[in-house]
């Protein structure tokens, strides 16, 4: 039996109702999409704050923009998700509705000082005045100390996360090695002064107080270069930890801080008073922990110079100075830092650091004479190296030929303002430098002799007399000009009663520089 026509087109119709209801339910889905997108188009945008303080009640202190609002929580949100220091999003109505991981930006400042209730004292060296601010959760339980860098959330409320130390001259941090007295050889004297200004205040501070005696707290050794002054320095640090372990039974470790003048001078606007600052905060914090602590100040001329004397155009020494004399005036006496201060022209630092109270003693380090320079040559010849004869008679014949007052052995001539005319020779001119020089190079010689004959030859006296004639005239250790002024700093005379000197022609084979005047 065939469909009627009726029920054909009825078909029909039916099937087009539901296409047509079906792209009738599409459209609205899609209107219903672009709604929703117009909507969160023309939505405020939501806002990120710093949480400051969760507070009783489901509600939370937070900082937006510099602003602080107290803040109701989302009960859907879990305590545990709010940490102090986090970031949390704000609705239109400023309700805390979730909570995000720290912020990773932020602006890094130093610790000044700690407060008993975990508050941090921070700053910066750009001038900005210091600010207080609390410890995030992720530093609640952390010991922070001075000097520390930390970075703070954007809204610098918050101390966020530990940087590391700041960034100072730890590079010329010395691991002072042991160095008893008796391996400083000629310098009997200044050993002296340096144990009796040094080790006896602390091994015998119930008499110093008794007598109501200052305690010195700067030295400063002076004295040509080569001498020993930087050994000196070392071996002071060393010993007196052993003097006090021996005599009280307490180890303190000793701190020796060791930084050449030129390495603080910076280009840059208030960069050299940051590095002498951070120089006496480091030795500080350090005494504070038990330390020994000792900042070695080498070529100090270079920056506590007179303040006349800076170069034109420059006044950094009429804010070094005056820097270095405050650090100074705020250290309590050896009780927690020893300055000691080296220099070749001690002439030309200035009155205001040498005065008492600052630098106390001014320990000179001569050049060796005889007697000490046979002591130092027998320090760099020891019974373990191959000697050809006795160590006694080789140092004997190096010393005689080092020290004597012949006309081959004129190294300098001096002319007075008196008209008096004098020479230095070789011996006058000697230092723990140049001895050690001339050891090595005779070592250099047995070493090469040994190589050519293909077995052990020793040191002899011919190599060390050798050494010693090819360490003057080679002179990398002395002026390579004549200038009056480069040659006064390795001698021991006062500039004001030198007229000239001059490098005596028969030392220099080839050619020798004229006399200069002054």
């Amino acid at each position: 039996m065939m469909d009627s026509p009726i029920s054909h087109e009825l078909m029909t119709l039916r099937h087009r109702v539901s296409e047509m209801e079906e792209i009738q339910d599409q459209a609205r889905e899609t209107v219903e999409k672009l709604g929703e997108a117009v909507e969160k188009l023309r939505a405020p945008a939501l806002r990120l704050g710093t949480l400051i303080q969760s507070l009783p009640h489901q509600r939370a202190l937070v900082c937006v923009g510099g602003t602080d609002y107290v803040c109701s929580v989302d009960p859907a949100l879990p305590e545990a998700g709010l940490e102090t220091g986090g970031r949390v999003l704000l609705n239109e109505a400023y309700a805390v509705t979730e909570a995000f991981d720290f912020d990773r930006n932020g602006p890094v400042v130093r610790v000044s000082e700690v407060f008993p209730d975990g508050r941090l004292r921070v700053g910066n060296e750009a001038g900005v005045s210091d600010s207080i601010v609390i410890r995030s959760s992720l530093l609640a339980k952390e010991k922070l100390k001075v000097g520390l860098d930390l970075r703070l959330d954007p809204n610098l409320r918050v101390a966020v996360e530990v940087i590391g130390s700041s960034k100072r001259i730890d590079r010329t941090l010395t691991t002072v090695e042991a160095l008893p007295w008796g391996s400083v050889g000629g310098q009997a004297e200044a050993v002296q002064a340096i144990r009796d200004s040094i080790e006896m205040p602390f091994l015998h501070a119930h008499l110093f107080k008794r007598f109501n005696h200052p305690v010195p707290k700067g030295f400063l050794l002076y004295g040509p270069p080569g001498c020993g002054k930087t050994l000196l320095g070392k071996a002071t640090a060393h010993n007196l930890r052993c003097q006090i372990r021996d005599k009280t039974g307490e180890d303190h470790p000793e701190f020796f801080l060791s930084v050449k003048g030129p390495e603080v001078l910076n280009m840059w606007l208030g960069e050299s008073e940051r590095q002498v600052r951070d120089l006496f905060a480091q030795c500080r914090e350090k005494a504070a922990e038990g330390h020994l602590a000792f900042l070695f100040i080498d070529e100090a001329e270079s920056i506590l110079g007179t303040r006349h004397a800076g170069r034109v155009g420059s006044n950094i020494l009429s804010t070094l100075v005056p820097m270095f004399c405050t650090e100074m005036d705020g250290i309590e006496s050896l009780r927690n830092v020893v300055i000691i201060i080296a220099s070749n022209r001690a002439d030309l630092i200035d009155p205001a650091i040498l005065r008492p109270g600052r630098i106390d003693r001014k320990i000179r380090v001569r050049r060796p004479d005889k007697r000490a320079a046979t002591e130092i040559y027998k320090l760099y010849l020891t019974d373990s190296l191959p000697l050809a004869e006795s160590r006694e008679a080789l140092v004997n014949a190096v010393v005689d030929a080092h020290y004597e007052p012949s006309e081959t052995n004129r190294f300098l001539e001096v002319s007075y303002r008196s008209g008096r005319r004098d020479y230095l020779h070789r011996g006058d001119l000697a230092s723990g430098a140049i001895i050690a020089a001339i050891v090595e190079r005779a070592k250099e010689y047995a070493i090469k002799r040994s190589i050519e004959k293909g077995s052990e030859c020793p040191i002899t006296r011919e190599d060390l007399l050798h050494a010693l004639t090819h360490e003057y005239r080679e002179n990398e250790l002395f002026p390579p000009s004549d200038i009056t002024e480069d040659w006064l700093k390795l001698t021991d005379f006062e500039p004001g009663n030198v007229v000239r000197l001059a490098p005596c022609k028969h030392v220099e084979a080839e050619s020798a520089p004229q006399a200069s005047s002054i």
